[in-house]
């Protein structure tokens, strides 16, 4: 019933958040009376910030039109390659010439974007900086509450399936970068691949701020999945999706569910946000203003995911442990990353990282034990946290130009 009680309240509230937008405006725009009167401005900000407090928060847009590359500005037309229940292929295109194409040389990159919360489009500075140097395509995931019943279930062991049908795709002169919570579901991927002698393997995958072993330095997250019994998770965070929804009766844990979980996190962090954002309104600083509006634009818009995937990840990966531990079993086979030798890794850790703990993805190099140490890098980004392996000027200045070095060296 609870997201039957989030469905209504947004219901009753939507004329308020819409009448606080309007009245904003009225008291900004200039050719309204109210915009000279006393306080207009501190009216203003007060409902603007009652407006983006109570609004839904729809799914963001790339809007990558252009990057430079050689020198030059090369136009960029994002194209849906492989559309899939759960997920779509997509594919930053540059839009240039076959021939010019081909010059370019440019190698493939598949960025795996995380299947936890948020929308792939929180991997935008990732994929803006690729681009320069690569030909990137992302998974973009789809949120549960608009996949219809008819499409089945989704489960971990999905995902995986997904990732190698990706890989097979685009293979073998490929690279695979995966972000947070995808580097174990990737791992195992290519784990199955290597087993099977999979022609089509990658040439490198990338790891960056994930829990291949959640034992290690565990943070605020882990804690969470370790101190609650799994019954706690089905019984607790799993509902079934409302009427108003293609997706009507798929059980999901639902986004406003796992936003709570992300302020809970740091509030006060964000209270004093969202007063900043205030106080930038008043004193008529826009350009601080917009930098809030774009944040939360991302932070704010959120995704349901299919229960029985969020049900896999907790046991599988949180509570049993069973990549490190060598328990896992997809399909009756078993995960053996020891199996890999010819993909290349390199592995990325934030100095600051609360979500992935130290260790936790540096734990990839032991486990791939076959690889050659000359065809092994870790890398840890100092004074960087969580959101800033992926994103940020650490990320354009120290840990995009890395990875790029790493992919060229084992083209």
């Amino acid at each position: 019933m609870l997201y039957q009680f989030h469905e209504m309240n947004r219901s009753m509230l939507n004329p308020l958040i819409q009448w606080a937008e309007a009245s904003s405006k009225l008291f900004t725009n200039p050719v309204s009376p109210l915009a000279h009167t006393p306080f207009a401005q501190r009216l203003a900000a007060g409902y603007e910030l009652m407006f983006r407090l109570g609004k839904d928060y729809a799914k963001p847009e790339f809007g990558i039109t252009s990057v430079p590359v050689n020198g030059e500005q090369v136009g960029i037309i994002e194209d849906a390659y492989l559309v899939k229940p759960f997920c779509t292929l997509k594919h930053f295109r540059k839009n240039v010439s076959e021939a010019k194409r081909a010059e370019m040389a440019q190698p493939t990159v598949l960025l795996v974007a995380p299947l936890s919360g948020h929308y792939s489009t929180l991997l935008r500075d990732t994929v803006r900086s690729l681009l320069e140097n690569h030909d990137v395509f992302i998974t973009d995931w789809t949120d549960a509450r608009i996949v219809p019943m008819s499409a089945g279930e989704f489960h971990l062991h999905d995902y995986i399936y997904y990732v190698q049908e990706f890989i097979r795709l685009l293979g073998p002169d490929l690279h695979v970068v995966s972000v947070c919570q995808p580097t174990v579901p990737v791992l195992a991927a290519i784990s199955l691949m290597a087993s099977e002698n999979d022609p089509k393997l990658p040439k490198t995958m990338t790891m960056m701020g994930g829990p291949i072993d959640p034992r290690k330095s565990p943070t605020q997250v882990n804690d969470l999945a370790t101190t609650k019994p799994f019954s706690w998770f089905e019984n607790k965070v799993i509902y079934s999706v409302p009427p108003n929804y293609p997706g009507y009766g798929r059980r999901v844990y639902p986004g406003f569910l796992q936003h709570a979980g992300f302020v809970a996190m740091n509030p006060s962090r964000h209270a004093q946000s969202h007063w900043d954002f205030f106080m930038h309104l008043r004193e008529g600083d826009n350009e601080s203003a917009e930098e809030h509006r774009k944040f939360y634009d991302e932070y704010n818009a959120v995704l349901d995911m299919p229960a029985e995937y969020y049900l896999d990840t907790i046991k599988t990966v949180f509570q049993e442990f069973r990549l490190p531990m060598g328990t896992w079993e997809v399909g009756g086979k078993l995960v053996r990353p020891q199996d890999i030798k010819t993909v290349a890794l390199l592995t990325v850790e934030g100095e600051l990282d609360d979500i992935s703990g130290s260790g936790q993805t540096r734990a990839a190099q032991d486990l791939c034990s076959s690889i050659p140490d000359s065809r092994k890098e870790h890398f840890e980004a100092e004074k960087c946290g969580h959101y800033g392996i992926f994103a940020g000027r650490r990320w354009r200045e120290i840990i995009s130009p890395k990875i790029g070095s790493f992919i060229k060296a084992h083209s």
